[in-house]
C-alpha cells in the first residue's frame, strides 16, 4: 500500500519518498486526511471550475472566485481565506501549497481595488501567511517559505500634517520575489522590494529594499550578509 500511495504523491512531487521509519498508523491517518481534502476540493465544481486535483482543508473560503485561477494540485490548509477582489485576479501555478490560517487578499476596500497576486509553480508557503496584492505581488517558481510570511505591496501617504493619515491615500509599487528563494519564518517584505532569484532570507527579517540574485540577507531592517558565491 505504501508504494501505491507513494506513486500517487509523485504525480505532484516526482522526488517524494516515504521515510523508512514511517509507521502504518500514521500512513493511514495521512491517507484519511488527504482523501477528505480531495473531496472538499470538488466543491469548486459548483462555481463551474475544474478542481485539477485541488486539496482543501476545513473552512477554506473563496471570495470573487471568478478571478481566481490555478494550476494542478493546489493545496490550501485549514481555514485559508482567498479574496480576489482585484483588477487582475489571483493566479496560482501548479503544485502550490499554503499552510493553515493563511490569508491571500488582494484588496479589502471597494473604492480602491488592488492589482493582483501571482504565485509560480512548486511554491510552498507555511502557516499563518498574509499576502497582500494591492500594488501587485509576484512570487516565482520553486520558492519555499516558512510560517508567518507577510507581504505588503502598499504604503500609506502621511506627508500632510493637517489631514489624518487614513484620509491621505496610498502609494503602490509592488513586490517581486524571483524564483528559487528560501525565506525563513516570520519574514516581512514591504512595498517596492524585488528579491533576486536564488536568494535566502533569514527568519524574522524585515525587508525594506531590493537585493540582487543569490543574496543571503537578514536583520531588521534586512541587510546583505553575504552571497551564495561567498562574496561579502
Amino acid at each position: 500500500m505504501k508504494s501505491i500511495i507513494q506513486k500517487i504523491i509523485r504525480l505532484r512531487n516526482p522526488n517524494f519518498k516515504f521515510d523508512d521509519a514511517l509507521n502504518t498508523s500514521a500512513l493511514l491517518q495521512f491517507i484519511w486526511i488527504q482523501s477528505w481534502s480531495l473531496i472538499r476540493g470538488i466543491k469548486v465544481i459548483l462555481f463551474l471550475k475544474n478542481p485539477k486535483g485541488m486539496m482543501l482543508g476545513k473552512g477554506v473560503e473563496f471570495f470573487n472566485i471568478s478571478k481566481i485561477h490555478y494550476g494542478k494540485f493546489l493545496r490550501l490548509g485549514n481555514h485559508v481565506h482567498v479574496s480576489a477582489l482585484s483588477k487582475n485576479g489571483i493566479q496560482f501555478g501548479d503544485n502550490v501549497s499554503f499552510g493553515a490560517f493563511s490569508r491571500i487578499i488582494v484588496s479589502t476596500s471597494l473604492n480602491d481595488i488592488g492589482d493582483q497576486i501571482k504565485i509560480g509553480n512548486n511554491v510552498g508557503i507555511g502557516e499563518f501567511a498574509y499576502l497582500g496584492g494591492a500594488g501587485s505581488l509576484e512570487i516565482g517558481d520553486d520558492c519555499i517559505v516558512g510560517q508567518y510570511l507577510s507581504c505588503h505591496p502598499e504604503n500609506h501617504n502621511y506627508q500632510d500634517m493637517t489631514i489624518p493619515i487614513r484620509h491621505q491615500g496610498v502609494s503602490r509599487k509592488g513586490i517581486k520575489i524571483e524564483k528559487n528563494c528560501w525565506m525563513g519564518s516570520k519574514v516581512t517584505v514591504l512595498d517596492g522590494v524585488t528579491i533576486g532569484a536564488g536568494s535566502i532570507i533569514a527568519a524574522g527579517s524585515v525587508v525594506t529594499k531590493s537585493f540582487p540574485e543569490n543574496s543571503i540577507i537578514g536583520g531588521v531592517p534586512a541587510k546583505l550578509l553575504k552571497t551564495r558565491t561567498h562574496e561579502s
